[in-house]
């Protein structure tokens, strides 16, 4: 778990905030929040380069990397009420994605069993059947409950024969017990994956999977309201992974397999506030960010404000002040 910096370019934290050592548990003993960027890529079945996907993210900000940034609508600055710290990006060599995962679910595990909540910034989706896991080690296999973008299900049974991908992390979570099939809710999906007979399985798990045009008809304030009421159901907290490729590749084209017909960067944007305003969340990871497919840099800065979205909403929930999304701004 040695910190390794970035594995790839510069090493900088996101937004200037305080390092910490994975290696050295006080350095992040009274931390609220432990970011950590998990740089593999082969588990992709399209195009590669998620892996440069993290130091994107850390800087993908147009103001100053100062360690801070208060929210203008939420009225305040998470990375000052709360302890944010950056670990580095895991030493995870593509060649051997297996071991990779395996370090990633230790280092999620260490870092929930230490009070914090992990953000992971990928990478790509494989990651999610490793990050979920280490927190499911210390809070309870089953215990916790999951909400998913992206324009895929990821619940193949296999990918080219290997059980390991980023088409595969979703079922391998449900197989494990991981996480229970009917507190497992996808907003975002689209396009021509999978097939039936996935589409089957995902069904007999209990799944809720939503599709684009459902989200659109029915809107997507009421498929927030349907989800809520199932994730807080018998389960102790809630995981939050974001495939930045849910949003519209005309808002993130830097991503390795695009579907277009997306969720708008707004739309996503205002979704991860309110999960985070309202939802016990206990781990976060924003994944498949691929720079070199960017365009002007607005998919790495969309995942950036993914990240800063969610934490200044967590700030927000923890202070007990209210937040009306109605409310004037100068009145709050």
């Amino acid at each position: 778990m040695t910190n390794h910096g970035n594995m790839y370019g510069p090493d900088f934290t996101f937004l200037g905030i305080e390092r910490c050592d994975l290696d050295i548990p006080s350095s992040y003993a009274d931390a609220d929040v432990v970011i950590v960027g998990a740089p593999i890529d082969s588990g992709t079945s399209h195009r590669s380069g998620a892996k440069f996907g993290p130091q994107a993210i850390r800087g993908g900000d147009y103001l100053p990397h100062d360690a801070e940034r208060p929210h203008l609508a939420l009225r305040i600055d998470a990375l000052k009420e709360m302890k944010v710290v950056d670990a580095g990006d895991l030493l995870m060599p593509g060649s051997d994605l297996v071991a990779s995962l395996e370090v990633l679910a230790q280092v999620t595990e260490k870092i929930s069993r230490a009070g914090a909540i992990p953000v992971i910034l990928g990478g790509d989706h494989s990651i999610a059947s490793a990050d979920v896991a280490g927190i499911a080690r210390h809070r309870g296999m089953g215990k916790i409950s999951m909400i998913h973008f992206d324009a895929h299900a990821d619940t193949g049974e296999d990918q080219w024969g290997a059980l390991v991908g980023h088409g595969t992390p979703m079922r391998r979570l449900i197989d494990t017990g991981t996480v229970r099939g009917d507190r497992f809710l996808q907003l975002g999906l689209r396009g021509y994956w999978p097939d039936a007979k996935t589409l089957d399985w995902m069904r007999d798990q209990g799944m809720r999977s939503y599709e684009m045009t459902e989200i659109h008809h029915r809107g997507l304030n009421t498929v927030l309201d349907e989800s809520f009421a199932i994730l807080t159901n018998e389960c102790d907290g809630v995981f939050l992974s974001v495939d930045i490729d849910v949003v519209d590749p005309g808002m993130a084209p830097g991503t390795g397999t695009p579907e277009p017909g997306g969720m708008t960067s707004r739309e996503l944007l205002e979704s991860v506030r309110r999960i985070c305003l309202e939802l016990p969340i206990v781990g976060i990871d924003v994944v498949e960010v691929a720079p070199a497919f960017d365009s002007a840099d607005i998919t790495a800065i969309l995942a950036n404000r993914v990240v800063l979205e969610a934490l200044s909403a967590i700030a927000k929930r923890r202070s007990g002040t209210k937040y009306s999304p109605t409310q004037n701004l100068l009145d709050r």
